[in-house]
């Protein structure tokens, strides 16, 4: 791979994806907001949100994009972060290099389904938060701009993931009542590897795609396959948690159309994954 990739956000999902990116061979940029790591690639401060910061990119990279990958993330902000990293940020991008494909990772909270129905790409997106709103907005710029969209499922992986963190601490509560909402997760590893499955896939453009992997779970199921492959009780019942950060939402997530595109999830399930990948349960532990 010889283009030149610029990543806008060097986070969990930026570092993973610019790692595998290098490895592969290939030019990376990771831009950031604050830069205080080294890397065998090149990183730049800079501010996503920031039409000069955006613009000034120019003269300090050694060769134009090729494609450029927006997986910056809005901090713990609310819709005013989103507006600006997602909205005005994608709007930066776009004014500085217009010719450029941007691969945007958004999210598959734009589904507000409740139902516990199968969501495809082409399922309804009415979210009941103004945040996932937003992310809406910003992948109709992705995709009217030639670029892609990836809504990707909840992301865990080595030092991060709150069903196996409160397993281990003793933490865990399993939600009482009739429905068990639906736990959809990718593991970074693999929202990486679509990512870069998707920037060398032509008849991507323009399109939307979910990331998730092949084995949705009730949050229920979670924590029992949880609890059995730890040899744990299983955790006790409580009511639903009203204060929850994310809305309560409970529908399945489908990753058929990135399927037939050829990518397959290296952890395809999350117990799995426990033992597929190695770094994954030691991490967690010492989290507490």
């Amino acid at each position: 791979m010889e283009k030149h990739i610029l990543i806008i956000g060097h986070g969990y999902v930026g570092s993973e994806l610019a790692r595998q990116l290098h490895a592969s061979g290939a030019i990376v940029t990771a831009i950031n907001r604050s830069v205080d790591a080294e890397a065998d690639y090149t990183l730049l401060e800079g501010d996503v949100s920031d039409a000069e910061s955006i613009a000034s990119l120019k003269d300090k990279l050694i060769t134009p994009p090729g494609v450029i990958v927006h997986c910056a993330s809005s901090g713990r902000g609310g819709a005013d972060a989103y507006r600006a990293v997602f909205i005005e940020g994608t709007k930066n991008l776009h004014a500085t290099f217009p010719d450029v494909p941007i691969l945007f990772t958004s999210s598959t909270s734009v589904y507000g389904q409740t139902d516990g129905s199968v969501v495809t790409e082409s399922s309804a997106t009415e979210p009941d938060r103004e945040t996932s709103r937003l992310l809406i907005e910003a992948e109709k710029l992705i995709c009217s701009g030639g670029g892609i969209a990836l809504r990707l499922a909840g992301i865990y992986g080595p030092g991060r993931s709150v069903y196996l963190k409160r397993i281990l601490n003793g933490t865990a509560e399993i939600e009482a009542g009739e429905v068990s909402r639906c736990v959809n997760q990718i593991h970074c590893d693999d929202a990486a590897g679509a990512i870069i499955h998707l920037m060398n896939h032509p008849q991507a453009a323009g399109q939307v795609y979910n990331v998730s992997d092949n084995e949705p779970l009730s949050q229920r199921k979670c924590f029992e396959q949880l609890a059995e492959f730890f040899d744990v009780p299983s955790p006790p019942e409580a009511p639903p948690n009203k204060d929850r950060k994310r809305a309560w939402t409970h529908k399945v997530i489908s990753n058929e159309k990135l399927k037939a595109t050829g990518w397959r999830p290296e952890y395809p399930s999350f117990v799995g994954a426990l033992t597929k990948d190695e770094r994954l349960v030691e991490s967690m532990r010492s989290k507490g």
